[in-house]
C-alpha cells in the first residue's frame, strides 16, 4: 500500500506540472481514435465476435506467455496484425518530424496503452450486442481477471499509462509539444 501511495504522490506531483491544455488535446485526440477503432471493430467482429471469436484467424489458445501478456486470453493473427499495425500508426508523429527521445516513446506508448483502454470499453458501450448492461465478467468472458468494475488491465494500463505520461511530461527543457511540431 506504501508503494501505492508513493507512486500516487509522484504522478500527482509530476501532473500538476504538465501543461494541461497539451494533456486535454492528447487525452480527447485518442479518445477519438479509440472511438472510431472501436466502430470499426464492431462492424469486423459482428455482434458474436468478441476477441475475433468468428474471424477466419489463427488462434493461440493456450501458452504460459498468453496469461503473463495478454490476460489469459487467446493470441489470434487479427490481434496480433492489429497491435502491431496501431503501434507502428502512434510512432508515425516521430517519423514525420524527425524526433526522437524516451520521453517522446514514453508519451507514445502511454497513449497507446490508454487508446487500447478507451476502445475496448467504447466497443462494449457502442456495440448493439452488448451496451453498458453486459459489460461483466459472465458476458465478457475473454476479459477473465476483474477488479472494480473492469477488467484488471484496463487498471494496468491506465496506472503504468499515467506514470509514463507524467514521466514523458516532466522535462521542461525538452517540450515535444504540439508547438514544436508545427
Amino acid at each position: 500500500m506504501k508503494l501505492v501511495n508513493k507512486i500516487k504522490h509522484v504522478c500527482a506531483k509530476k501532473m500538476a506540472q504538465i501543461d494541461g491544455r497539451q494533456l486535454v488535446i492528447l487525452f480527447l485526440y485518442v479518445f477519438v481514435l479509440g472511438f472510431f477503432f472501436a466502430k470499426v471493430e464492431i462492424q469486423i467482429e459482428g455482434p458474436d465476435g468478441g476477441w475475433a471469436a468468428n474471424l477466419p484467424t489463427w488462434r493461440i489458445e493456450q501458452h504460459w506467455l498468453l496469461t503473463l501478456f495478454w490476460g489469459g486470453r487467446a493470441m489470434t493473427g487479427y490481434h496480433a496484425w492489429v497491435f502491431t499495425f496501431i503501434g507502428l500508426i502512434f510512432h508515425l508523429p516521430i517519423f514525420l518530424i524527425g524526433k526522437w527521445s524516451w520521453r517522446i516513446e514514453a508519451r507514445v506508448v502511454a497513449s497507446v496503452m490508454l487508446f487500447w483502454v478507451i476502445e475496448d470499453f467504447l466497443w462494449f458501450v457502442l456495440n448493439p450486442a452488448f451496451g453498458l448492461a453486459r459489460f461483466d465478467p459472465i458476458n465478457v468472458t475473454w476479459h477473465r481477471h476483474w477488479w472494480g468494475g473492469a477488467p484488471i488491465d484496463y487498471w494496468f494500463a491506465i496506472a503504468i499509462g499515467m506514470v509514463m505520461l507524467a514521466y514523458s511530461f516532466s522535462d521542461k527543457t525538452e517540450k515535444p509539444g504540439f508547438e514544436e511540431a508545427v
